[in-house]
C-alpha cells in the first residue's frame, strides 16, 4: 500500500479513499507465481463433471453475410469494412461464410462435434433495420427461428449474444453508445428478443467484451464506431453499456425470468497479467490494477459492488485533479444505480486468449501479438474465484488464430486447446474453481474484424475463394470432438502405472563417458595424448568461462571415491568409456601408454572387488588428434587403428570384462556423414570379429554398438504423409531417400558386418512428432532434415531443448525395435533428463522422468536395462567450487533406491512390500542412475552443426 501510495504526487490533491490494494485476489500469484516451471507444465488428467458445457461460438457480421437481404440494415461494421482500405486486401462480411443461406451445412458441423452449445450473436440491424422496434424485420427473425429451432432439434442449447459490436448505422447517427437514449434502446431491442426467442432460449449474454467497444471502438478508434478519444469517451460509453446491461437484465428478471427459466449474464474479456517481478510489491500492485482497468471495470459493477474498482476510481481521479478538471473523467454511479447493477449476472463469462506481463507505471492496454500461455487462465480463473465471491465461471471465448494458408492441418491450434482446457481442467479439478462449461473460437474461419480474412480461428476451413464456401474439419476439430467424447482428458493407458518387478537377474546401472561424464580429468596426465574434444574445448570461443575437461570430476585421481558411490546405489553395473588417446597417445600401437591402462586395470578391480561388472565402452566419440589429422573416420585406414586399439583392450582388460560396447552412437552430424558412418559400421564389424575369433571363447564376454533413437510420432494422426513418414520401417520409401548419396557395401562387407551383435544396446531420451523422421536402426542417417521436428507442448521440458519428457515413447520404441529386429536382448545404454540454470537438488522433475520412463519399461518386461546420461543428468551434484570435488546426493537418489531395491514398482494396494522396509544406508542408498555426476562441460547440440560448452551443464549424449 505504501508503494502504491507513493504514486501520489501530494496527498492533499487526492479525494479517493483508497481501499486494500492489490486486491485480496494477489494470494493468486502468492499461490501460483513461484511455481517451478515443472509444476507448472506438468499435466493435468481428468474429467469434467457430467452436465459439463462444450460449445462453439461465432458472431453474426463474422459469418452471416447477406449484408443487405431480406430488408435487413446496415451495421457500423459494413459501413466501415465498405470503405476502401479499412481492412487488409479491402475484405468485409458482405458474403463471410454466407451462413444465411447456408444455415443447415453450419448445423451439420455442429452435430458432426457432438457440442453442447453453440454461441451465435443476433445481428440487430437484421431484426431491426434502423435499430428500432418500429423497423421490425420478420424475415431476419425467421432466420433466427430456424437457427434456434434446428439447434435444439439435436439437443444443442443456443447461448445468445445480443450485442457483438455490430451496431445499426441508424443508432450511431444518434450518437451510439456515447448517447444514454441507447440503454433504452437497447433494452427495447433486448424486451423483443427476450419475448420471441426466450421460449427456447435458455442462455443469454447481453454484451461481448464491453471494454473492447469502449476503448477499441471509442479510445483507440480501432474499431468501428472509429471514434479516437480516450480521454472521455471509453469512460462514458462503458458508464451506458453497464447501465444498458442491468436495464435489460432486470427486463428478463421481472417479465421473462419465472415462465422462461433462463439466465443472463454478460461475456467479459480478460487477459492474464503477470507481475514482471512477483516479489516486488508494486510489480504486483501493477498486475492487479492491470486486471482492474480491463476485467474489474465491468466485473467490479456487476459482481461485486455496484461501483468501479478503487483502484480505477483512484488512478483516473487523481490524474484528473492534476488535469485540473472540476470531476473526474470516470462517471459516478448514484447509490441507486449502484443497487440496480449490483449482481445482475447468473454466470460469470469470460473470454481469455492470452497473456501479458505486467510492468509498473509502463503497462500498454493496447492488443499485442497473442501469445499462447496456457498457464495464465488457470490463474485468471481463480483470480475471478478470488475477486468475485466464487462464482460459476463459463469460459465463452478461447482459441488461437492461424494464418490463411493453415488450412486443414492445425497442430499449432491442437497444442492451444490441449493446454488451455487442461489449465481450465486444474482450475476446475484441483484448485475448485466453478468451471461450468468452455466455448471454443470459433465454428469455422471467418472474417476475422480488422484482419480481414487473412486469419482464421475456425475448428472448419472455409475457402473464401469458392463462391459456395466449402466447409472442412480441420486437425483441431477431431481433436476437440475427442475432448467433448471423454469430457475432457482421463488418463490415458500409456500414462496408467503398471506394478510389478523385473526379473531377478535383471541389469541396474550407471554410466559415463571418459570425457565427458566421468570425465576422468587429468587430460595430459601420465603420458595422456590429446583428443579431438581436447582440441575443441582449449579452442577460443568454444566454451564458457574457459570450462574445458582438465579437471572435470577429477575421476582419473578419485577411483575410490567414485567406487564408494557405485557401493551405496548398489547397482550391479557400471558403464564407463576408455579414452583411447589415454592408453594409445597417437591413436596406434607405436606406443602403448602404460599409465593409461594402469588406470583402468585399477578401476575394473576396483568394481570387481565391490561386485560390480564393468560395462566397458571402447569409443565414446573421443578420437585421438592424432588420427583426427590424418582424416579420422573419413579414413578408411581408421579400421584398422580402431581394430589394433580394441586388440590391445580385450588382451589387457577382456579376461575382467563381460559387458563390451565398440562405439557409442555411431550417428553424429559430421562434414561426410555417409562415407563415416560407413567406416564406422565396418571398424564396428571387424572388431566384433575380433573378439569373437579371438577372445570370446576364453572371456566369454558379450560385445556389441549402441544406437540412438527418438521416437517419432505423427504430428497430424489425420495426415496421412505424416502417419506413413512415423512408421520408421518405410522411411526411406516414402520420402524418396537418395540412396546414391550411400556408400555401397560388396557382398563379402554385407556377408561381414550381418549379425554382428550379441545384445541391442540402445540410448533413448525424448519423442519427437514430425512428418519427416529419419531414422535407420542399423545406423541413422541425416538429410540435412528439411522440415524441422517439433514437441507436443504439454510435454514437459528438460535443461535441453530437444529433449521433452514423453515416456510414452519409450515402451514404443522399444516395441518398434522387438518387432523389426527379432526380439533382440536389449540394454538400455542411455536414458535420463537433464537440468539448467542454478543447481536444486531437490530434483522432482527427475525422479518423475526415472518413474514414468521405467515404468514404461516394465511394461517392455523383456528388456534388459542399464542407462546412462549427458547433460548435467546427475543424480550426484559436483561441486566444482571446491577443490576437493565433493559428489552431493539430490532427492531423485531416494526415489530410485527404492526402485532398486524393489526392483520394480510393488502395487499399493497389496501389503508393504518388504522392498519397501528396507532401512537405508545413508542418503546415498542404492538408485537407478542416469549418469553419477553433474560435471562441467558438453557439446551442446544445436542447428547449423553449431556446438558449444556451458558452465557445469552437460548436453546429450556428448
Amino acid at each position: 500500500l505504501a508503494v502504491y501510495a507513493g504514486l501520489v504526487y501530494t496527498s492533499h490533491i487526492c479525494r479517493w479513499r483508497l481501499s486494500k490494494v492489490p486486491s485480496k485476489s494477489k494470494v493468486v500469484w502468492e499461490k501460483f507465481s513461484h511455481q517451478s516451471k515443472f509444476q507448472r507444465k506438468l499435466y493435468h488428467y481428468g474429467t469434467f463433471p457430467q452436465d459439463f458445457n462444450w460449445g462453439v461460438s461465432s458472431s453474426a457480421y463474422q459469418i452471416e453475410g447477406a449484408w443487405n437481404a431480406d430488408g435487413k440494415g446496415a451495421s457500423v461494421w459494413d459501413t466501415f469494412s465498405q470503405k476502401p482500405g479499412s481492412i487488409p486486401a479491402n475484405a468485409n462480411g458482405d458474403v463471410a461464410c454466407d451462413s444465411y443461406y447456408r444455415l443447415d451445412e453450419d448445423l451439420y458441423m455442429l452435430r458432426a462435434l457432438r457440442v453442447k452449445s453453440y454461441r451465435f450473436s443476433l445481428s440487430w440491424s437484421r431484426i431491426f433495420p434502423d435499430g428500432r422496434r418500429t423497423s421490425l424485420n420478420q424475415k431476419g427473425v425467421d432466420y433466427y427461428n430456424r437457427l434456434i429451432d434446428g439447434l435444439l432439434a439435436h439437443n444443442i442449447t443456443p447461448m445468445v449474444t445480443l450485442y457483438h459490436w455490430d451496431l445499426p448505422q441508424a443508432l450511431h447517427n444518434l450518437g451510439g453508445w456515447a448517447n444514454v437514449e441507447m440503454i433504452d434502446i437497447f433494452n427495447d431491442f433486448c424486451d423483443f428478443c427476450f419475448a420471441t426467442f426466450g421460449d427456447r432460449v435458455k442462455f443469454w449474454m447481453t454484451f461481448n467484451q464491453p471494454y473492447t467497444i469502449a476503448w477499441s471502438g471509442y479510445g483507440l478508434g480501432e474499431i468501428p464506431p472509429n471514434i479516437k478519444n480516450p480521454a472521455t469517451a471509453p469512460y462514458t460509453v462503458a458508464h451506458n453499456l453497464i447501465k444498458a446491461h442491468a436495464t435489460a437484465y432486470h427486463t428478463y428478471d421481472d417479465k421473462y425470468r419465472k415462465s422462461q427459466g433462463g439466465l443472463v449474464s454478460i461475456a467479459l474479456s480478460a487477459d492474464w497479467f503477470e507481475p514482471k517481478d512477483v516479489n516486488v510489491p508494486r510489480e504486483v500492485v501493477a498486475a492487479d490494477r492491470a486486471l482492474q482497468f480491463q476485467l474489474g471495470w465491468f466485473a467490479h459493477p456487476i459482481f461485486k459492488n455496484g461501483d468501479y474498482p478503487d483502484a480505477m476510481k483512484w488512478q483516473v481521479g487523481n490524474k484528473s485533479e492534476l488535469q485540473r478538471l472540476s470531476e473526474s473523467r470516470l462517471p459516478s454511479f448514484t447509490e441507486e444505480e449502484k443497487s440496480f447493477i449490483r449482481g445482475t449476472a447468473d454466470m460469470f463469462c469470460v473470454n481469455h486468449y492470452t497473456t501479458k506481463i505486467a510492468r509498473h507505471a509502463t503497462l500498454s492496454t493496447a492488443i499485442d501479438k497473442q501469445r499462447a500461455v496456457a498457464w495464465g487462465l488457470r490463474r485468471l480463473l481463480n483470480w475471478i474465484k478470488e475477486e468475485y465471491g466464487d462464482p460459476e465461471i463459463y469460459i465463452t471465448e478461447n482459441g488461437v488464430a492461424t494464418d490463411s494458408k493453415t488450412t486443414w492441418d492445425d497442430p499449432a491450434r491442437v497444442f492451444y486447446y490441449k493446454t488451455y482446457i487442461d489449465e481450465a481442467l486444474k482450475a476446475y479439478d484441483i484448485d475448485g474453481v466453478k468451471v461450468k462449461g468452455y466455448i471454443a473460437t470459433s465454428l469455422m474461419d471467418s472474417f476475422e474484424w480488422l484482419n480481414g480474412y487473412k486469419v482464421g480461428f475456425g475448428l472448419h476451413h472455409v475457402d473464401f475463394t469458392n463462391p459456395n464456401r466449402p466447409r472442412t474439419p480441420k486437425y483441431s476439430a477431431h481433436f476437440y470432438y475427442q475432448v467433448i467424447k471423454d469430457n475432457g482428458f482421463p488418463i490415458p493407458d500409456d500414462d496408467k502405472m503398471l506394478y510389478g518387478h523385473f526379473r531377478k537377474d535383471f541389469i541396474w546401472s550407471v554410466s559415463t563417458a571418459a570425457y565427458q561424464v566421468t570425465i576422468e580429468g587429468g587430460w595430459r596426465a601420465d603420458g595422456k595424448g590429446l583428443s579431438i574434444w581436447d582440441t575443441f574445448a582449449h579452442t577460443p570461443l568454444r566454451v564458457f568461462d574457459d570450462d574445458t575437461g582438465d579437471i572435470a570430476c577429477d575421476s582419473y585421481n578419485k577411483i575410490q571415491e567414485d567406487v564408494a558411490m557405485l557401493k551405496q546405489l548398489k547397482v550391479t553395473h557400471y558403464r564407463f568409456s576408455i579414452s583411447w588417446p589415454r592408453v594409445l597417445p597417437d591413436g596406434t600401437t607405436n606406443h602403448i601408454n602404460n599409465a593409461g591402462l594402469n588406470y583402468y586395470q585399477r578401476l575394473i578391480d576396483a568394481l570387481l572387488a565391490v561386485n560390480i561388472q564393468p560395462h566397458v565402452t571402447l569409443y565414446h566419440w573421443d578420437l585421438p588428434q592424432a588420427l583426427q589429422d590424418v582424416g579420422g573416420w573419413e579414413n578408411e585406414t581408421i579400421i584398422a587403428r580402431f581394430t589394433d586399439y580394441a586388440d590391445i583392450i580385450f588382451s589387457h582388460l577382456g579376461p575382467k570384462v563381460k559387458f563390451w560396447i565398440t562405439i557409442n552412437e555411431p550417428f553424429r552430424p559430421g562434414t561426410l556423414p555417409y562415407i563415416v558412418a560407413h567406416n564406422l559400421i565396418k571398424a564396428h564389424a571387424e572388431v566384433w570379429h575380433l573378439y569373437n575369433d579371438k577372445y570370446r571363447a576364453t572371456q566369454k564376454g558379450v560385445i556389441s554398438m549402441t544406437i540412438n533413437s527418438d521416437w517419432s510420432e505423427p504430428r497430424n494422426p489425420y495426415k496421412q504423409e505424416d502417419y506413413d513418414a512415423a512408421r520408421l520401417i518405410e522411411y526411406i520409401q516414402i520420402f524418396n531417400f537418395n540412396i546414391s548419396r550411400l556408400p555401397e557395401f560388396s557382398p563379402e562387407e554385407i556377408k561381414r558386418i550381418k549379425g554382428t551383435y550379441d545384445y541391442f544396446g540402445f540410448n533413448h531420451y525424448t519423442t519427437i512428432l514430425s512428418p519427416i523422421f529419419l531414422v535407420f536402426l542399423n545406423f541413422i542417417v541425416d538429410l540435412n532434415r528439411g522440415v524441422g521436428t517439433i514437441a507436443d507442448r504439454t510435454w514437459l521440458d528438460s535443461g535441453s531443448a530437444w529433449l521433452k519428457v514423453s515416456p510414452f515413447g519409450f515402451r514404443r520404441i522399444l516395441n518398434f525395435i522387438k518387432e523389426e529386429y527379432g526380439n533382440p536382448p536389449i540394454i538400455i545404454t542411455e536414458n535420463g533428463i537433464s537440468e539448467r540454470g542454478s543447481v536444486d537438488l531437490n530434483d522432482i522433475q527427475r525422479s518423475y522422468y526415472y518413474e514414468k520412463y521405467i515404468n514404461q519399461l516394465l511394461k517392455g518386461i523383456k528388456c534388459q536395462w542399464a542407462t546412462g546420461f549427458a547433460e548435467r543428468f546427475g543424480l550426484f551434484y559436483v561441486n566444482r567450487s571446491d577443490p576437493n570435488l565433493p559428489r552431493v546426493a539430490k532427492a531423485s537418489v531416494a526415489n530410485y533406491s527404492t526402485i532398486i531395491t524393489c526392483n520394480g514398482f510393488p502395487d499399493p494396494a497389496l501389503e508393504p512390500h518388504e522392498c519397501l522396509n528396507t532401512e537405508p544406508e545413508g542418503k546415498l542408498q542404492s538408485c537407478l542412475a542416469i549418469c553419477l555426476f553433474v560435471c562441467v562441460f558438453v557439446a551442446r547440440k544445436q542447428p547449423k552443426k553449431k556446438y558449444f560448452i556451458e558452465t557445469i551443464t552437460l548436453e546429450k549424449k556428448m
